[in-house]
C-alpha cells in the first residue's frame, strides 16, 4: 500500500514504496524491514495510551505510599524521590512526550542519531504553540470579565439560578469556539465552569457529566465557520468547504445536538441542580473576596485592545513566528496594565502544549494503518469507526490522514467529520482543547479525572451527535 504524507518528513522514514522526493539529507531506508518498524512505533504509542488512561492508578498508588512512608518530623513536607517521581508519572500532559523518549532512541538505534533529530525537528508544532498563545490571552481579566458579563446577562435573563448558568455556558460558550476558535472557548467557559459551578461541590456523578458535555460540545461547537477548528481548517481547505457549506451541512445540526444534550442532562439532574442553589445561596453570605482578584474597573479600551491582540492571533494562527512575536509583544502591554489585570501564568497553557506536542510526534506515525482501515467501510461504517478512532488519536489527526485517501465521494468526506467532531469529547486525546479544559478543571476532582468516567459521560451526547448527524446525512437519499 502506497501513503504519501505530504509535508512530512515521515513519509521518508517509513512510507515503503513512497514515490515522493527524498532530500539529499535523508538517509535511504530500503533495506530496514518496515513491518517491524510500523509494529514499534505502534507499540510504543499503544503505551502512551494505555499511560495516559493510568494517570489516576498511579496517582492514587503515589499516595497510598506516601501514607504508609514515615516522615522525619510531622511538619515534613518533603516527599521521598519515588513518591515524587510516581507524582510525575501521573501527570497526564507529559505522557506523550515521555513516551517520545523511547521513540527518539527507537528511530535512533534502527537508523542514525540525525535521522531521530531530523524527525523531532520537522514536526509541525504549530498547533501546540498556538494553544498556549490563545490559552494565555483568553484566560486575562479583560475577556474573562467580558464573556462572563455576556453569560450572566442571558443566564439572568433565564432566571439567574445555578442550572441557567449551567446551561448557558455549555450552550453558548462552545458555540463562541466558532469565532474565538475552541481552544479560546474552552479556556473560557473552563474558568467560568470552575469560578460559577464547580465551586459549589456538585457530586461526582455531575461534575463528569458536565466535563463530558463540555469537551463533546466544544468539539463540535466550531463547526459553524471553517476556521475555528484544526479538524475543520485540515479539510476545509483540502476538499473546499466554505463557511456556507459548513453552517448548511453541519453547523445547524451541532447547535441541535448541544441543546439537545444540555437538556437531557439537565432534566436528569434537576433535583441536584436545586440542591446547588440553596448551597449557593448559603456559601454567598459568608463569602470572601479573593485577594488577588483586582477591584477596580476594566477600562473599555483595554478590553478592546484584547479583542483586537486575540482576533489578530487567530487570523495569523498558521504562522509561529508572527503570532508569538505579538503574544511577547502583548506581554509588555499586560505588563503596563497590570492594576486591570490577573497574573498570567504560563505554567498550564505550556503543559497543554507539551501534550499536544507528544500527539504529534506519536500521531503521525500511525497513518499506515489508519487510512487502510479507513479504506475498507462504507460511508456508515466509516462514521462509526472515525468516533471509535478519535478516542485514542486527536481528530485533527485522523482529518489529516483522510485526506489522503484517494477518490472519496461527498458520502464518506460527510462521514469523516461528522464522526470525528462527534467522537473528540470521548478522552482527554480526542480533540486539541481537551488538554486544557483537562488542566483547568481536574482540580475538582479529587483523585483526578477518570478517563472511564470521562467516557461514560461524553458517550451520550456523543450518541446524540451520531443519530443527528446519521438522520440528517447523505446516506438515505
Amino acid at each position: 500500500m502506497k501513503i504519501l504524507l505530504a509535508n512530512d518528513f515521515l513519509s521518508q522514514l517509513i512510507v515503503k514504496g513512497s514515490d515522493c522526493l527524498k532530500p539529499e539529507s535523508v538517509i535511504s531506508l530500503e533495506s530496514f524491514d518496515y513491518s517491524i518498524f510500523h509494529l514499534l512505533t505502534l507499540l510504543i504509542f499503544v503505551f502512551a495510551i494505555i499511560h495516559t488512561f493510568s494517570t489516576n492508578i498511579i496517582r492514587k498508588a503515589a499516595r497510598n505510599l506516601e501514607l504508609h512512608v514515615p516522615k522525619k518530623n510531622k511538619t515534613s513536607t518533603r516527599r521521598a524521590v519515588g513518591i515524587q517521581f510516581l507524582y510525575f508519572l501521573a501527570e497526564v500532559e507529559i505522557v506523550f512526550v515521555l513516551w517520545a523518549i523511547p521513540l527518539f532512541i527507537m528511530i535512533a538505534a534502527t537508523h542514525t542519531w540525525d535521522t531521530a533529530l531530523s524527525y523531532l525537528n520537522t514536526r509541525d508544532y504549530t498547533e501546540p504553540l498556538f494553544v498556549v498563545v490563545i490559552m494565555a490571552l483568553t484566560s486575562t481579566r479583560p475577556i474573562v470579565s467580558l464573556a462572563e458579563s455576556l453569560l450572566r446577562r442571558i443566564a439572568n435573563h433565564l432566571g439567574g439560578t445555578l442550572s441557567c448558568w449551567w446551561y448557558t455556558l455549555l450552550t453558548l460558550g462552545p458555540l463562541m469556539g466558532s469565532l474565538i476558535t475552541e481552544t479560546g472557548a474552552m479556556a473560557i467557559c473552563a474558568l467560568l465552569l470552575s469560578r460559577q459551578f464547580y465551586h459549589y461541590k456538585p457530586s461526582t456523578k455531575l461534575s463528569y457529566a458536565t466535563l463530558g458535555l463540555l469537551f463533546v460540545n466544544v468539539s463540535i461547537g466550531g463547526v459553524l465557520t471553517d476556521f475555528a477548528s484544526p479538524a475543520v481548517l485540515v479539510l476545509s481547505h483540502c476538499w473546499g468547504w466554505n463557511v456556507l457549506y459548513m453552517l448548511v451541512q453541519f453547523g445547524w445540526k451541532a447547535v441541535l445536538g448541544i441543546l439537545i444534550s444540555n437538556t437531557i442532562y439537565w432534566f436528569y439532574f434537576r433535583k441536584e441542580f436545586r440542591e446547588l442553589d440553596q448551597r449557593k445561596e448559603i456559601l454567598h453570605k459568608i463569602h470572601t473576596p479573593d485577594s488577588e482578584e483586582p477591584t477596580t474597573a476594566i477600562p473599555f479600551w483595554i478590553t478592546g485592545i484584547h479583542i483586537l491582540v486575540i482576533t489578530w492571533i487567530v487570523i495569523v494562527s498558521h504562522y509561529p513566528a508572527v503570532f508569538i512575536g505579538s503574544f511577547i509583544l502583548f506581554l509588555g502591554f499586560h505588563q503596563a496594565t497590570r492594576h486591570h489585570q490577573y497574573s498570567i501564568r504560563l505554567a498550564r497553557p505550556l503543559l497543554v502544549g507539551l501534550f499536544l506536542a507528544g500527539l504529534a510526534i506519536h500521531g503521525g506515525l500511525q497513518g499506515w494503518w489508519v487510512v487502510d482501515l479507513l479504506q475498507k467501510f462504507s460511508p456508515l461504517g466509516v462514521m462509526g469507526v472515525s468516533i471509535l478512532l478519535t478516542g485514542f488519536m486527536d481528530n485533527t489527526g485522523i482529518s489529516y490522514l483522510a485526506t489522503l485517501v484517494p477518490s472519496w465521494g461527498d458520502a464518506y468526506k460527510y462521514a469523516l467529520f461528522s464522526g470525528v467532531v462527534a467522537g473528540g469529547g470521548l478522552t482527554v486525546i480526542a480533540n486539541a482543547p481537551n488538554p486544557a479544559g483537562y488542566v483547568l478543571l481536574g482540580k475538582h476532582f479529587k483523585n483526578g479525572i477518570s478517563p472511564i468516567k470521562l467516557f461514560l459521560s461524553a458517550a451520550i451526547p456523543t450518541l446524540v451527535l451520531y443519530i443527528i448527524y446519521l438522520c440528517f446525512g447523505p446516506f438515505f437519499k
